[in-house]
């Protein structure tokens, strides 16, 4: 029997029960395990020290033998590998893009964004909140944490006049959004985690037979993506006290890297472009080229 370790949120059970299907459900048993991220629900994430919140304790496991493989959102697991354990498969990554989620009553098409000014909105994200504010300026963002089903029952409640969520989860869960509005955040000026809307299936390294065997399930367009913007990341300390952003696809051929990293007000944004072929050299080109119109000072 493999045992599959994962979060308990809806989201992170959704998505081992996914690959529990891919497997075969005979073949597996999943074990929730809680992370540091789960238990520390009332402190925003850039309060919070260290890195991989919602992995170590997933990762401790992994390497103690308790599980065999485990099911990560690939944005939540730090850009450094840890020691002993592996990448077995990427899978294919779902819509990448944040969507604003607004009650209908405050929902205004004008601008970039459908709010009126002075508008509150949900989201314990740095980058998020950078973004938002740097196209509206009197937006007033409020701290936002929980599951994704918690989220939307709190604007229901009317805490809030929007939030904002990934695509991605919206979708592997199905939610009821009536009422609402979904608005897609344009890549065109809104940029997403780096590697969000991906799964990655994590082994020890000493499990070869296993590691193989998972192999079929990786995809070889959205590892190659995803490869590109953590190494983006990288440069620029690999967490999420970082109000950054990066996209990354094929495009003629070549891959296309999209980077951004904000002051957390928003009030500065810088964001570049460029092409290339080399995962790991357009990462670092890339944060190179931010640094150099001082995206340093702002981090």
């Amino acid at each position: 029997m493999i045992r599959i370790g994962t979060r308990g949120s809806d989201l992170a059970l959704w998505q081992a029960n996914h690959v529990a299907d891919l497997i075969g459900r005979e073949r597996v048993n999943i074990i929730v395990i809680k992370t540091k991220g789960d238990r520390i629900v009332n402190v925003s994430f850039d309060k919070m020290e260290g890195k991989g919140f919602f992995t170590k304790e997933i990762e401790e496991a992994l390497l103690s033998r308790e599980i065999d493989l485990a099911v990560h959102s690939m944005k939540d697991l730090p850009t450094e590998n840890t020691p002993g354990l592996a990448i077995a498969a990427v899978m294919r990554r779902e819509d990448p893009s944040d969507v604003l989620l607004v009650r209908a009553e405050r929902y205004m098409r004008a601008g970039e964004l459908p709010l009126a000014e002075g508008a509150i909105v949900g989201t314990s994200s740095l980058r998020r909140a950078a973004q938002l504010l740097n196209i509206m300026p009197s937006l007033e963002v409020r701290p936002l944490r929980g599951n994704v089903p918690t989220r939307v029952r709190r604007l229901r409640e009317e805490r809030f006049d929007a939030i904002v969520l990934a695509r991605a989860g919206l979708s592997r869960l199905g939610l009821d959004t009536s009422g609402l509005v979904e608005f897609i955040l344009p890549f065109s000026y809104f940029l997403p985690a780096p590697a969000q809307g991906a799964l990655a299936i994590q082994v020890r390294e000493g499990d070869a037979e296993l590691h193989q065997s998972l192999r079929s399930l990786n995809d070889a367009e959205t590892e190659m993506a995803v490869e590109t913007e953590r190494h983006f990341l990288e440069h620029f300390g690999g967490g999420c006290h970082v109000p950054l952003g990066a996209l990354a696809y094929r495009s003629g051929g070549m891959l296309r890297l999209s980077g951004l990293v904000a002051s957390v007000d928003g009030k500065r944004l810088i964001r570049k472009s460029i092409d290339g072929d080399d995962p790991a050299l357009l990462g670092r080109r890339l944060a190179d080229m931010l640094k150099e119109e001082g995206a340093g000072g702002l981090i």
